[in-house]
């Protein structure tokens, strides 16, 4: 009977001792604590144009093939330095490359090759201009998009007013509960660094008007910025 009393005392002093650590390690919950978001847009001009202009040559000879693309990249690339200038269009090349073809046996019956030129600049008159008297090229595509400039200054105006919303929300809270301030608790700040470039040209007018020599039809729109906030708060 002593040895059950024991065994029975023994169990209940362990089970109040480990009722007791583990109200020691338990951390509270903070109370009173919200979480919210904001977000703000900021719409702005583009006012980078990147233009690609390429050709493909085809033949059975990887060699001449090869020749071909030099030459005419090349002669698109003296006419194009002579109207480049830092900023406004800066001239650069792109893919250049051959692949072979092969029949239905696997063998290689001949070779197809590509070579690009990019200009790219904030002069959209100089660089459409450009590209109109490339004609050993053809414009492949046009996308307008930022500059580091645009889009650092668009950010910087999406997150003063993003935070201002946030620090609004959080004031509304606060009174809506009956609570007279809120302190900061974690946050974050996350930039909506843009979609794919947007493409504002017609590539058939394009390859016609380049054919003549004329400037490429190009217009810029505007980019949408965006910046979020979200986070916590407390309320006291």
């Amino acid at each position: 009977m002593k040895n059950t009393q024991k065994v029975i005392a023994y169990i209940a002093f362990s089970a109040w001792a480990g009722a007791g650590f583990a109200q020691t390690n338990l951390q509270p919950l903070p109370a009173q604590r919200v979480n919210l978001s904001a977000q703000s847009s900021v719409q702005v001009a583009e006012d980078l144009l990147t233009l690609s202009l390429s050709t493909t040559r085809e033949g059975t000879d990887a060699q001449v093939v090869q020749n071909q693309l030099k030459t005419a990249l090349d002669a698109a690339l003296v006419l194009a330095k002579k109207d480049a200038q830092a900023l406004l269009m800066e001239v650069r090349t792109g893919r250049f490359g051959l692949s072979p073809r092969y029949s239905r046996d696997g063998k290689i019956t001949g070779w197809q090759g590509t070579a690009e030129l990019v200009l790219q600049g904030q002069d959209v008159a100089r660089i459409s201009a450009t590209a109109g008297k490339l004609t050993t090229l053809s414009v492949a595509s046009a996308s307008f998009g930022l500059t580091p400039a645009q889009r650092q200054a668009a950010q910087a105006q999406a997150q003063n007013q993003a935070i201002a919303l946030f620090r609004q929300r959080a004031t509304d809270i606060a009174k809506a509960f009956d609570f007279g301030a809120y302190t900061l608790g974690e946050v974050s700040v996350n930039f909506d660094e843009g979609g794919p470039p947007n493409y504002r040209a017609s590539m058939m007018a394009v390859r016609a008007e380049a054919a003549e020599t004329a400037p490429v039809p190009v217009e810029a729109g505007l980019a949408l910025v965006s910046v979020s906030v979200s986070g916590s708060v407390q309320l006291k």
